[in-house]
């Protein structure tokens, strides 16, 4: 069967697709839920979004190392040369687990701190810090999960990866309605805390449960070795430059939340809902990317370039046709969206006022985010690292400041992330023509 057929190409990206939105429903389940409590739902969703946020920018910082796995396993896969690294996926994992200590250890003491840059104050903060103190404890576990993610992504399978997600999403939003709402005569119910509760406990199952499939299902060796492996070196430069990216995109992100809060209660909640859906559409059109990173690493390895660009042509027409389909979902229940995550009416307003954005990024989103799992897979970190620079600071800074002059609030705000994402998209498209277009 052909890496690029349809039937080979969906085999990865559907699991993918559903083990991808698992995490953006785990933090949208917390959104919704907490946005809906009778009890001061607007600032304790302000909240939540905060720190949303803030956990996605250290996910997403150190949890590059997944892509990074996954490409070098996968290239190794292509060149029939997997022996010469079964030591080392137990070490990749060793770095995932101690650098989340080192960023929860540095963190934890200082969320105070940290969450007064975002502009969060008074009941907002305080909530803040007590979702933030229970939460950041999974952060260790869902390291541990995205390293052994990576590694079956690597041997080409996304089917465990979409079921450990989905025990996850799952598990997290029976819990969130337990321990959010409390079960009468049982169960007491613990607001905003039970929603950080019901998220810890589900990423420590996930962790439980990959390490089970892990040892179950592959060939992989945990244990330790002496030396460390070769290609360690490789691996932390290629990680370095994602972790240099991802620390550019989550600049974006936080500007966009800080403008966001210094808009107003109201603002920072709508600006949640967006954000919550955008990480949907985003996550669900990251299954093409799956595909993307895992094929593109493997034909790279076989110096396969002719099947690499049918590859690329293919997952990017199948991404802008999904993120077709999910604008049409957002035009037709635009309304019904914003009612799951709030009742209150100024959150409401705020939302409606800027949701179309959201819908008009979708074919922009679908490229940048196929696209950077293809050049994650083919190992291009660099210019991913170096892109990303550029995309945030001549492209979303910029826009952001101009619309803000103009007084456009959240329609400014999410404007200026569509500039980010047609600096990333172009860009990506016209290094890839460059470097690896071949006559077909």
């Amino acid at each position: 069967m052909k890496l690029t057929s349809f039937k080979s190409i969906h085999k990865i990206a559907v699991p993918a697709i559903i083990a991808g939105i698992a995490e953006p429903i785990l933090s949208s389940t917390d959104a919704a839920i907490i946005g809906n409590i009778p009890l001061n739902s607007k600032e304790a969703l302000a909240a939540v979004g905060i720190v949303g946020s803030f956990l996605s920018m250290l996910i997403w910082i150190l949890g590059q190392s997944r892509s990074v796995i996954s490409s070098i396993v996968s290239q190794y896969l292509g060149a029939n040369k997997l022996d010469e690294i079964k030591e080392l996926p137990a070490q990749a994992i060793v770095l995932n687990i101690g650098l989340s200590l080192i960023v929860l250890g540095s963190t934890y003491f200082f969320a105070d701190y940290i969450f007064g840059l975002y502009k969060a104050k008074d009941l907002v903060l305080q909530y803040s810090l007590a979702y933030y103190n229970i939460r950041v404890w999974g952060f260790p576990f869902t390291l541990f999960v995205f390293a052994v993610f990576g590694i079956f992504r690597g041997l080409q399978n996304t089917f465990w990866p979409m079921i450990v997600a989905m025990v996850g999403a799952l598990l997290n939003i029976l819990l969130d309605f337990i321990f959010v709402y409390g079960v009468a005569d049982y169960f007491p119910a613990m607001h905003i805390e039970g929603a950080a509760w019901a998220s810890l406990i589900s990423q420590i199952v996930m962790a439980a449960l990959a390490l089970i499939l892990l040892i179950k299902k592959t060939d992989t060796s945990l244990k330790i070795a002496s030396k460390i492996h070769p290609e360690v070196y490789r691996l932390l430069t290629m990680s370095g430059n994602l972790i240099l990216r991802a620390m550019s995109l989550n600049i974006a992100l936080f500007m966009a939340v800080r403008t966001a809060t210094s808009l107003g209660d109201e603002y920072v909640a709508a600006h949640a809902i967006a954000i919550n859906i955008w990480l949907f559409t985003a996550f669900f059109i990251d299954g093409y990317a799956s595909a993307g990173n895992i094929y593109g690493g493997r034909l790279k390895g076989a110096n396969d370039y002719v099947q690499l660009n049918i590859l690329v042509k293919k997952i990017v027409l199948y991404g802008c046709v999904a993120s077709v389909v999910l604008m049409i979902i957002g035009f037709l229940f635009y309304k019904e969206l914003g009612l799951l995550f709030s009742n209150d009416i100024e959150v409401l307003t705020a939302f409606y006022g800027m949701f179309f954005l959201v819908i008009l990024v979708q074919p922009t989103n679908a490229i940048a985010f196929v696209l950077d799992g293809v050049f994650k897979g083919l190992g291009e970190m660099k210019y991913l690292r170096n892109l990303l620079f550029f995309a945030t600071f001549l492209g979303f800074l910029p826009a952001l400041f101009i619309t803000q002059y103009l007084e456009y609030k959240l329609v400014g705000v999410w404007s200026a992330i569509g500039v980010w994402l047609l600096f990333r998209s172009a860009g990506m498209y016209l290094k890839f023509k460059r470097k690896y277009s071949v006559q077909q």
